[in-house]
């Protein structure tokens, strides 16, 4: 016969029990914990993989230096001479325009001046009112002159008339000129030519208000003579010892492709520009036939004295700034160093510089957008010599 009453478990037994159950529940947390902690270190260490940009960085190579060094220039007319108004009106004829050549002297423009027409009548009449007194005043002082010798009058009285006469006299004077004033304004109607040259601007026309100019943009017209040209060139100043006065150079034009135009050295600043690091140099071209355009550009090439080794570098490596042009380079801490390189030429494939990087220095070949001074990257790939 089986017992009814319900089996009986020891007090040891559900001790080891709760003991086994607490053990399991810690291992698996510990286990859990584990598996977390080894989940956040592969997140940051993939984040910290994807946050440093990686790039593919070469080495310089060597070229023997250029013959020549070239450089932007600008072209400009030997003489540029930009016409104001000296007189306010209107506009009343212009005889030459733009691309007119015009010698010295010759009428471009005449301006219409009524309120100076009025003046110079008003002027006139006040000179003759003044030339009427100072006559009648010289009569009478010699009068009074005549009288004297004869004790009819006092010598205080004949002072009085000499004074008198010596002070319309005087405002004679000024009556003449304040109409020389006024004439030499109305010859100011007239806008002729400075020099012999060409009518490069026409900034008016018929019936405009002319005012009295000065300001930049105000100018009637603007004659230049590009006869001869001036050829300004910033020259590096590590290259500046290569220029000398009275020597050659050779430039060309955009608008004439293929032909080589020369121009001589005729002075140089003497002083580097803070701002760019160079010296500006003046050359003269001849333009008697009229091929070259002020204001233009050109390519001017000088020939260099010696024969040196320069660095080459891919044309993507270059970095535009503000400041200039600038290269990234990879230090041993694969930090970015940047600096800042002066181009001796450019070959379209390489460019060739002056000065800037060492023949060790590892170069980003294509920098990324926005790389700073100390950014830490990865090199791609080990170092190429193209």
């Amino acid at each position: 016969m089986l017992d009814p009453r319900p089996p009986v478990f020891s007090r040891s037994k559900l001790w080891i029990g709760s003991i086994i159950l607490s053990l399991l529940a810690v291992y698996l947390l510990a286990q859990g914990l584990l598996a977390r902690s080894a989940d956040n270190l592969q997140l940051k260490e993939l984040a910290d993989k994807q946050s440093v940009r990686t790039v593919k960085v070469i080495t310089p190579t060597l070229s023997p230096a250029s013959p020549s060094m070239d450089l932007p220039g600008r072209i400009e007319a030997f003489s540029k001479a930009p016409l104001y108004a000296r007189i306010s009106g209107y506009l009343k004829t212009w005889k030459a325009d733009i691309g007119t050549p015009v010698r010295a002297g010759q009428l471009l423009a005449e301006i219409d001046t009524p309120d100076v027409d009025q003046q110079i009548l008003q002027a006139k009449a006040e000179l003759a009112i003044s030339q009427a007194n100072a006559a009648l005043s010289e009569n009478t002082a010699k009068r009074w002159q005549s009288l004297q010798t004869t004790g009819f009058v006092s010598a205080q009285a004949v002072e009085e008339k000499m004074g008198d006469l010596r002070a319309k006299q005087a405002m004679v004077n000024a009556s003449q000129a304040n109409v020389n004033r006024l004439q030499a304004m109305k010859n100011f109607s007239r806008i002729t030519a400075p020099f012999d040259g060409v009518v490069t601007a026409r900034n008016t026309d018929i019936g405009a208000l002319v005012n009295v100019g000065g300001a930049a943009g105000t100018e009637l017209f603007v004659v230049s003579d590009v006869r001869r040209l001036r050829l300004y060139v910033q020259v590096p100043q590590n290259q500046v010892t290569a220029i000398r006065t009275g020597s050659q150079a050779k430039f060309t034009v955009p608008e004439k492709p293929g032909k080589v135009f020369t121009a001589k050295v005729q002075s140089m600043a003497q002083a580097i520009q803070a701002s760019s690091g160079s010296m500006l140099v003046q050359l003269f071209a001849d333009n008697q036939r009229g091929e070259l355009l002020p204001g233009g550009f050109a390519q001017v090439s000088f020939d260099m004295p010696t024969q040196t080794e320069h660095l080459n570098i891919p044309p993507s490596a270059l970095i535009f700034s503000k400041t200039g042009l600038q290269v990234a380079t990879v230090n041993a801490d694969n930090k970015v160093v940047i600096k800042p390189v002066l181009v001796a030429k450019d070959h379209g494939i390489r460019i060739e510089l002056l000065s800037g990087l060492e023949s060790t220095d590892r170069v980003i070949e294509n920098p990324p957008d926005g790389v700073m001074q100390g950014d830490l990257v990865r090199v791609a790939v080990t170092e190429n010599k193209k």
